[in-house]
């Protein structure tokens, strides 16, 4: 395709459909977005970044294909999804500006890229944190809810054609639910449990307030607020600071009861204690969407455990994904052009 005179030259460095292209292109204007869908393998699915695993360049597509990511100021997508690929087009290309990864814990492909401190000093890296808020909400929230309305019982029942006496469930409006991490997706997961009469808190670094929230918990509280809430809902980056943040102490510190419900990164969980936590009753239900290893091992308690809904990291997929982080990224665009704050920006010393 013909190129033409622009103060961002992005390449669409992962799939890319040539709608979104153009609509990165008609939203900011300032942009030219290269691109060639023969060097980019197919999507088999929603927001598959990835792409076919069957696909192939040739020697002489890779060649292009290398030319055209190193001929960037902005990257779509690491080269691939590949952070061999992001640490070999960041030494060609001293012009490199700014990378946006298609995964909103993209961090850690940045991490593993194994970059140096002058390229992470040269180089905005920011993800798509925030655009999949909604959708995670919405399987905290479901996560919360089967929990209290104790869905393994009913659907037990219903498979055994039990017609049992009467019994109470939980009522949202009567618990206390604990959102660990007020990032994007734990400001989404406040604003629908407050609006469903919940009482809300929230784990801060920062302590500022967020909408929905009635009470802020610092992180070296967090074992102490555990002991008075009803439910959790953990929505935290995988860092070095955050891993297995979940596990014996605020088990032991919970009332039994407790509904586990996890969006964020699996890490966060340690899902030893959280099987401990289970089988003693101080947990009575877990729905989980992310897992320590992914895909989950086959041979994982997890599977089996009667009171665990598992989720196949697939709550935040939606189809129109793609175009929320494509208008995600003409948007940071026009804040880089602008020399305004970007959205997501990586923190290059804990990844997240």
């Amino acid at each position: 395709m013909s190129e033409k005179s622009s103060d961002l030259r992005v390449v669409a460095a992962v799939p890319l459909r040539e709608d979104l292209c153009q609509l990165i292109e008609t939203l900011e204007p300032r942009v030219q977005v290269i691109r060639d869908h023969d060097l980019t393998p197919p999507m088999r699915g929603p927001a598959d970044w990835s792409g076919d695993p069957a696909f192939r360049r040739t020697p002489a597509q890779q060649e292009a294909f290398d030319r055209m990511v190193d001929s960037a100021d902005a990257l779509f997508g690491i080269p691939d999804v590949n952070p061999a690929a992001l640490a070999r087009t960041v030494s060609a290309n001293p012009k490199l500006r700014w990378v946006m990864t298609t995964a909103a814990g993209g961090g850690a492909q940045v991490r593993a890229a194994g970059l140096d401190r002058a390229d992470l000093d040269r180089i905005v890296f920011t993800t798509s944190a925030g655009v999949h808020g909604g959708p995670l909400a919405e399987f905290a929230v479901f996560g919360v809810m089967a929990g209290a309305k104790n869905l393994p019982r009913l659907a037990q029942d219903k498979s055994e054609r039990v017609w049992p006496d009467r019994w109470e469930m939980r009522q949202i409006d009567e618990m206390t639910v604990l959102v660990v991490g007020l990032g994007g997706i734990g400001a989404e997961c406040a604003a629908r449990f407050h609006a469903l009469g919940a009482r809300v808190w929230g784990t801060t670094r920062s302590g500022e307030a967020v909408a929905g929230v009635d009470r802020l918990i610092p992180l070296d509280e967090l074992e102490a607020a555990v002991a008075e809430v009803d439910a959790i809902v953990v929505t935290l980056p995988g860092t070095d600071q955050t891993y297995h943040l979940i596990g014996e102490r605020v088990f032991a510190a919970a009332r039994p009861g407790l509904i586990v419900a996890s969006v964020g990164r699996g890490t966060v969980i340690d899902e030893v204690a959280l099987l401990k936590a289970l089988d003693d009753g101080t947990v009575a239900f877990a729905a989980l969407d992310v897992f320590e290893v992914e895909p989950l091992a086959q041979d994982s308690p997890l599977w089996n455990h009667p009171q665990v809904l598992i989720s196949p990291h697939t709550a935040a997929l939606s189809s129109r994904e793609e175009e929320r982080i494509a208008r995600r990224f003409a948007d940071d665009a026009t804040r880089l052009l602008d020399g305004a704050p970007m959205r997501a920006v990586v923190d290059t010393v804990e990844f997240y």
